[in-house]
């Protein structure tokens, strides 16, 4: 009997099973930074952090996923230390003692199970919810004022805001880096600030800082200049960037290789040691006449490792909820493939590995059978 079990939990060679623990457990590495494996945990909003202060209890969030085996984990988003940064009071911060204290406890506990870890440096911009104003009261600020839906909603920065932001981006890196980080990731995606000044939907400016393509990267690219002054050589900046914006999953920053070549290469001119291309589903090619996807249309472009996310463990039944009815799914089979021809080089997963913490042991293992489904609903209990 028992050895039936454990011949039935053994990867088949040539399998599915055993292709995971080949491919996603290579280690790559992100300038000075080995990470032990390829899976990454995408950055997730959890809003579990009063007055802006991780705990204990965000500790072993993260040092609990860690211990199952993912390489590195970006965290959720955290304001920098900019008055128009965020609206809510329960998002954690990067900067402030007591909130850099609670950091510094969550790197260690990551450290000691195994894992690397990156915070998510944001900074929101024109993106406020009805009803919800900042927990500071400040107005909102973007590169024109306008909202992801057009509206004129805030004020334009002026050139004393662009400098207080991008400060406040190169002091969160330093913290980062003087507390025990592994590196940091910018927030460009998804129609928050820095996307807003990449989008030609919200940048609306006549200065340096709008117009054309690569004069609208002019604000992302001092960000990342003043964050790489501001950290060790080799210290890793990775910059998180999308097509689509938050409710406006058409929108797009570019419709051409061409195009998106022209975004990417001041940001990596800049000092980008990784890109973290986000999009809704990874398996979707991203222009006509080439199976890549965003990530492996960046790395192609830039030269530069990539991380691809979008859907990565879901279950057809939740993709078909997600995203109507009709949407392909693609299994690990083709994820697998796409690594192993080196089209991107790093795998984040989200909702998935918010359902069963212990997903990346489960797959680097070869249980697929053990994986948890995803169920929105159970979420609410799940830590």
């Amino acid at each position: 009997m028992t050895a039936t079990t454990a011949e039935s939990t053994e990867p088949t060679p040539g399998s599915s099973a055993s292709r995971a623990a080949q491919i996603l457990a290579r280690p790559v590495s992100i300038n000075g930074l080995t990470v032990p494996n390829r899976i990454v945990m995408a950055p997730m909003t959890r809003m579990f952090s009063p007055g802006g202060v991780p705990g204990e209890d965000v500790v072993s969030y993260y040092a609990r996923r860690a211990a199952a085996g993912v390489g590195l984990i970006v965290t959720e988003g955290t304001y920098v230390g900019h008055e128009s940064a965020g609206e809510s009071d329960r998002v954690p911060r990067f900067h402030g003692e007591e909130q850099l204290a609670g950091w510094a406890k969550v790197a260690d506990a990551v450290h000691a199970a195994g894992g690397t870890i990156v915070p998510q440096l944001w900074h929101i911009g024109m993106v406020r919810r009805p009803g919800k104003p900042p927990f500071e009261q400040a107005p909102a600020v973007g590169p024109s004022g306008i909202r992801l839906d057009g509206t004129q909603d805030g004020r334009a920065m002026t050139r004393g805001d662009l400098d207080d932001v991008i400060g406040a981006f190169a002091e969160a890196a330093a913290a980062a880096e003087r507390i025990g980080f592994d590196g940091v990731e910018l927030h460009g995606a998804h129609g928050y600030l820095i996307d807003q000044f990449l989008w030609a939907g919200t940048n609306r400016r006549t200065d340096a800082y709008g117009g054309d393509l690569v004069a609208r990267t002019k604000f992302a690219a001092e960000i990342v200049a003043a964050v790489r002054a501001s950290v060790s050589a080799d210290f890793p900046v990775v910059f998180r960037y999308s097509q689509w914006k938050s409710d406006n999953y058409d929108a797009r920053l570019a419709e051409t290789p061409e195009e998106l070549e022209a975004v990417l290469a001041p940001l990596a001119a800049a000092g980008v040691d990784a890109f973290h291309a986000s999009t809704r589903r990874y398996w979707l090619p991203e222009f006509d006449g080439s199976d890549l996807n965003l990530a492996g249309w960046t790395k192609k472009l830039t030269g530069r490792p990539t991380i691809t996310v979008g859907s990565v463990g879901l279950d057809g039944d939740f993709i078909r909820g997600f995203a109507g009815e009709g949407s392909p799914v693609k299994g690990l089979d083709d994820l697998l493939d796409r690594l192993e021809r080196e089209e991107f080089d790093l795998v984040a997963v989200g909702r998935a590995l918010l359902q069963d913490p212990e997903w990346a042991a489960k797959v680097l293992a070869g249980r697929f059978d053990d994986l948890a489904p995803y169920d929105a609903a159970a979420l609410k209990t799940l830590s």
